[in-house]
């Protein structure tokens, strides 16, 4: 499976950034061994349902050290039989399909 998720905690800096608290679930996720990916605006991790629900568990509280409450968005692709390798082969499919046209 495949979750693509974004935590965030309420508070943070005068300018409203949380990108320590985000730093510190980005920190959680790189550290599990998972296949995984950060862009502006989510968190890509590649594992079994329980392994990457475990890293996203984790995750959250490590962005919500600091905070009275986080806010949380999850979208999960599931598919079973693909645990590994998707997070990469999905979108050299897509590349391959864009060539074609």
């Amino acid at each position: 499976m495949i979750v693509a998720f974004s935590v965030s905690p309420s508070g943070g800096d005068p300018d409203g950034g949380v990108s320590e608290a985000v730093a510190r679930a980005v920190r959680v996720v790189r550290e599990s061994g998972l296949p995984n990916s950060t862009n502006a605006m989510f968190t890509n991790v590649e594992g079994s349902w329980d392994e990457v629900m475990d890293v996203v568990k984790r995750a959250v509280f490590a962005a919500g050290e600091d905070s009275a409450r986080v806010g949380l968005v999850l979208k999960a692709d599931i598919r079973p039989g693909y645990d590994r390798g998707q997070l990469e082969a999905k979108v050299e499919r897509l590349e391959k399909r864009l060539e074609v046209e």
